[in-house]
């Protein structure tokens, strides 16, 4: 059916096409049916859910305790979140039709993958807290050495104050050479463009899958057996580094990509030039995603072992020259703390994991809260900021107006 946009609403066109006039087809009627709600659980739909999972345990354990000879949490764990999905689709299936059990299942299975998950992030660190909780509880760990002391002394003797040194030392340097690096390379990606850009775009995915045994095994070979010939703290930051250059430049790519065009569309119409427009249009817009970016690559290498294994070499004394002698970080030392069949040993090791698993949780927290908004989205403060920048410029140009201020004329420079 078509109507014509001429003529009343309640009058429907003759059957030819009128010249000269536009034509609208009438949408049909769509079928009746319950609307599906996508977002949130009714209380049949909590009972088909909890309903489900308790059928599907007291299957399973019905099927290892009864009907199978069989045995192990893992197990019935599986076979009881199998149980629960059938119960759960037909419980669904009673009452709705073939989409709602679709949509039904498909929020379960994410559900379930993002509770497992979670799960075993909140296992791996709290078991980690607590094997390392004893020699946590010793305020020596994080200030003294374990140049003293020996696998046969009590907790209350040593530390890793030279490994935590040696981590800082590592990844400054490290730090130094890949954030001008890769955010460089991200805005010659993005800004610049063309076949060399897509074959260096390639290279950096490329790089991102690269073993870390494998850097480890370049530095040793281009540096520490080419140059300096002995392992050192320089030697694990460049290793550190090949592993952190990757994501950096990945991340900023992404990242500088989300800047609109009209921002420097904008610049470029004013005159600016490409390089000043980059500067002080796109990269003050992306700067909360390139610190994302650089603190990403920072919790990435500063848990590398490999490298630093190859690299730094190991000592129990406290070095703070990154170009000679050997420097260990916390990874390294936690490495060679769980070697060690001694019990004191092994708690100072789980310590020392402790102590770097709670720095690399902070460096992702910072991240997420500084990532958390897009390009060009101001936080409280900094739209404060631009409140009372605006009230100035408003204030002035009042008093100017006014005659108080008189006007400042800049003489115009000839092309």
């Amino acid at each position: 059916m078509t109507v014509d946009v001429d003529a009343p609403t309640a009058l429907v066109a003759p059957a030819g096409p009128a010249p000269g006039r536009t034509r609208l087809h009438a949408t049909p009627d769509l079928p009746d049916g319950p609307r599906r709600d996508v977002r949130g659980f009714t209380a049949r739909q909590r009972f088909e859910l909890f309903g489900g999972a308790g059928a599907g345990l007291a299957l399973a354990v019905l099927l290892f305790g009864w009907f199978a000879p069989l045995s192990g949490g893992i197990g019935l764990a599986v076979v009881g979140f199998l149980s629960f999905l059938g119960l759960h689709v037909l419980l669904v299936s009673l009452d709705s039709d073939a989409q709602d059990v679709k949509d039904r299942l498909a929020t379960v299975l994410f559900a379930s993958a993002g509770t497992l998950l979670f799960g075993a992030l909140v296992f791996i660190v709290a078991y980690t807290l607590a094997r390392g909780a004893e020699a946590l509880g010793h305020p020596n760990l994080l200030f003294q050495t374990m140049e003293k002391s020996g696998p046969l002394d009590p907790l209350s003797s040593g530390g890793i104050a030279h490994a935590i040194v040696g981590t800082l030392i590592q990844i400054s340097i490290a730090l130094a050479i890949s954030v001008p690096l890769g955010i460089g390379t991200a805005v010659f990606l993005n800004e610049v463009g063309g076949k060399f850009a897509r074959f260096v775009r390639t290279v950096s995915d490329a790089m991102t899958a690269l073993p870390s045994i494998v850097a480890g095994l370049f530095v040793y070979a281009a540096i520490i057996q080419g140059v300096t010939h002995e392992r050192s703290g320089f030697a694990a930051g460049i290793a550190i580094t090949v592993m952190m250059l990757p994501i950096i430049i990945r991340s900023a790519d992404v990242v500088l990509r989300l800047v609109p065009h009209n921002l420097r569309e904008a610049s470029y119409a004013l005159g600016t030039s490409r390089w000043r427009t980059v500067w002080h249009v796109v990269l003050p817009t992306a700067k909360s995603g390139l610190v994302t970016s650089v603190i990403l690559g920072t919790a990435r290498g500063i848990g590398e072992t490999s490298p630093v294994l190859l690299t730094s070499g190991i000592t129990a004394a406290m070095n703070t020259n990154p170009f000679a002698g050997p420097m260990i970080s916390l990874p390294l030392q936690v490495f060679d703390f769980v070697r060690s069949p001694e019990p004191t040993m092994v708690a100072r090791g789980f310590g020392t994991a402790a102590v770097l698993l709670v720095l690399v949780l902070g460096l992702f927290m910072a991240a997420r809260a500084l990532g958390g908004r897009v390009p060009g989205d101001l936080s409280h403060r900094q739209r404060q900021a631009v409140q009372a920048a605006s009230k100035r410029d408003e204030e002035r140009f009042a008093a100017r107006a006014s005659g108080a201020v008189p006007a400042v004329h800049t003489p115009r420079r000839s092309a």
